[in-house]
C-alpha cells in the first residue's frame, strides 16, 4: 500500500494529466484541423476509453461529462453555444456521452477482470512454489520448522506464526514475534477457528485435518484472497501428514529390516557355529575316550585350538559390526603411510605370502588421512580375501596412487572372480557368493566391516571383476 501523501500525488497528475489531453484535443480539431464532428466524436471516445483501461472508471465519467460539454460548445452548430439548433444533434449528443459512459465501463471491467487474472496467477505460482517446498522435506522437525519462513517468503507477509496443538510448539519468522505467554490464546484460536478470520492486518489460518484441529498460521502484513488462505492452510496440513506417513513408512521398514537381519545372523552364526562346535565335540569325546597314540592325541588338540580361534574370530566379528551399525566405534584420524599398513597386514597374514606371490607397488612416502589399526584391518580382510578364494601360488598384486585428494589402494587377485549379478551383494553382511559359499570357510561379515570402515574415513569401496579371470578391490581413502 502506498502511502496516503504519494496517492494523492498520484491521483492530481492524473487528473491533470486527462483535462490536458482533452483540451488539447479539442484545441487541435478546433483551431488547425477541421474535420467532421464524428471524427472529432470517436477522437474523443478514444481518450475516454484508453483513461478507464489505464486508470480506471471514475477518470473516464468524469471526462466523458466534460468532453461532451466541449463537444457541443465547439462541434455542435452553433458553435461557441451550449445551445443545438438540430435536433438530430441531441441525439448525436446523447449518443455520445453513453456510448461514452457505457464503454468506459466495459473497459473497467475487463481492466479488473484483467487485475484479477493476475492476481490469481500469481496466488496460483505462490501456492506452487510453497508445495514444492514444503513437500521436498520428508522430516517432520524439519518441515514444521520451515514452514513460517517459506510462507512469508512465498505471501509477502512481514512475520508470520505457526502454532502446533501437538506439544504446544510455536514457530515464527518476520520482525513482529509474539512470546510464549500467548500459547493459551493460540490455543484457543486453533481449537475455536473454522475458517479463515481476518483481525486488522492478521489474517489467521486454521490447520485442519478433516475436522480434527492441527494447529494454527498467523500473518501479518500479507494480502491474499480467502480461497488462497485455506489453500495455503490445506497444503501444510497435507504437508505434515505426509511427512509424519513417511516417517511411519520408514520406521516400520526400519523395523521389518531389523528383525529380518535379526533372523538372518541367528541363521548364519548358527550355521558357521555348528561346524566348528562339531569338531571340538568330537576331539574332545575322542580325548576323554583316552584310547589313541600321543600324535594321534595332539591333532585332536590342534584341531580345538583352530575352531577354537574360528569361533573366536566369528564373536568378535558380529560384536565389530554390530559396533560399527551403531557408531560406538572410536577412530583417531591421522596421516598414515599406506606402506606401513600393507606391512603390518603381511605380518598378521604372513601365510599369504607363503602360498601366494605377493606384488607390492606402492609409493613409500604415500599417506593418507586414517586411523590405522582399522585401515589395517581393511587390507587385511581383502588380502586374506584375495588368498582365500585364489590357487595357491597365484600372484597377489597390491597398488596404490593417488587421484585428485584421495589415494586409490587396489588389490588384485586372479581368483575365481565374482559374477555380475553378485557385485552390488557381496558387501552386504552374512552374503557369501553362491559359488565360493561351499567350498571356502567364512562368516559373509569381512567386506561388510570393511565397508563400513571406508564409509567411517569418508571414502569408498568397490569391486571389478570376471569370472575365471579374478577380482580387483579398491579402496577410496582421502589423502593426508
Amino acid at each position: 500500500m502506498l502511502p496516503m501523501n504519494s496517492r494523492r500525488t498520484i491521483a492530481v497528475t492524473r487528473w491533470s494529466l486527462a483535462f490536458i489531453a482533452l483540451a488539447g484535443i479539442v484545441l487541435v480539431y478546433h483551431r488547425w484541423l477541421h474535420v467532421n464532428p464524428t471524427t472529432v466524436a470517436l477522437t474523443l471516445l478514444l481518450l475516454i476509453l484508453l483513461l478507464a483501461a489505464e486508470w480506471g472508471l471514475r477518470y473516464a465519467v468524469v471526462i466523458s461529462v466534460a468532453a461532451t460539454a466541449l463537444y457541443n460548445f465547439y462541434f455542435l452548430p452553433p458553435i461557441s453555444t451550449f445551445t443545438i439548433a438540430d435536433p438530430q444533434n441531441w441525439l448525436a449528443l446523447l449518443a455520445f456521452l453513453v456510448t461514452a459512459i457505457v464503454a468506459s465501463r466495459l473497459s473497467e471491467r475487463a481492466r479488473d477482470e484483467a487485475s484479477d487474472a493476475r492476481a490469481r496467477q500469481r496466488e496460483v505460482e505462490a501456492l506452487f512454489r510453497l508445495s514444492r517446498e514444503l513437500l521436498e522435506t520428508e522430516s517432520v522437525s524439519s518441515l514444521v520448522t520451515s514452514i513460517p519462513a517459506a510462507v512469508a517468503s512465498i505471501t509477502g507477509a512481514t512475520s508470520t506464526l505457526f502454532y502446533l496443538l501437538d506439544g504446544d510448539r510455536l514457530y515464527q519468522a518476520g520482525s513482529k514475534r509474539v512470546s510464549e505467554i500467548e500459547l493459551p490464546h493460540l490455543r484457543q484460536l486453533a481449537i475455536s477457528l473454522t475458517g479463515v478470520a481476518e483481525e486488522g492486518d492478521e489474517l489467521q489460518i486454521p490447520i485442519h485435518t478433516g475436522v480434527r484441529p492441527k494447529g494454527l498460521l498467523i500473518l501479518r502484513g500479507a494480502i491474499l484472497s480467502q480461497v488462497t488462505a485455506e489453500a495455503i492452510g490445506g497444503l501444510i496440513s497435507i504437508s505434515i501428514d505426509r511427512s509424519q506417513a513417511v516417517e511411519s513408512i520408514a520406521r516400520n521398514e526400519a523395523a521389518r529390516e531389523s528383525e529380518r537381519l535379526r533372523t538372518l545372523i541367528i541363521d548364519s552364526i548358527t550355521h558357521e557355529l555348528r561346524t566348528p562346535l562339531t569338531s571340538i565335540k568330537g576331539a574332545a569325546t575322542a580325548l576323554l575316550d583316552g584310547h589313541m597314540k600321543p600324535v594321534e592325541g595332539h591333532e585332536l588338540l590342534t584341531i580345538i585350538d583352530e575352531e577354537s580361534d574360528r569361533l573366536n574370530r566369528l564373536v568378535s566379528e558380529a560384536v565389530e559390526m554390530a559396533q560399527l551399525d551403531a557408531q560406538q566405534v572410536q577412530m583417531h584420524f591421522g596421516p598414515v603411510r599406506i606402506w606401513s599398513i600393507i606391512e603390518a597386514a603381511r605380518k598378521s597374514y604372513s601365510w599369504v605370502d607363503e602360498q601366494h606371490e605377493l606384488l607390492v607397488n606402492v609409493p613409500v612416502n604415500l599417506c593418507v588421512r586414517a586411523d590405522d589399526a582399522m585401515l589395517e584391518k581393511v587390507i587385511s580382510n581383502l588380502l586374506e580375501n584375495a588368498a582365500k578364494y585364489s590357487k595357491p601360488g597365484s600372484p597377489i598384486t597390491i597398488s596404490a596412487e593417488e587421484k585428485n585428494d584421495t589415494v586409490l589402494v587396489s588389490i588384485a587377485d586372479q581368483g575365481a572372480g565374482i559374477e555380475p549379478s553378485e557385485q552390488a551383494l557381496i558387501f552386504e553382511r552374512f552374503y557369501r557368493g553362491r559359488s565360493q559359499a561351499l567350498g571356502t570357510s567364512g562368516t559373509g561379515m569381512g567386506l561388510a566391516i570393511s565397508r563400513a570402515i571406508v564409509e567411517a574415513h569418508g571414502g569408498s569401496i568397490g569391486v571389478t571383476s570376471q569370472p575365471g579371470r579374478g577380482s580387483v578391490f579398491t579402496l577410496m581413502i582421502p589423502k593426508a
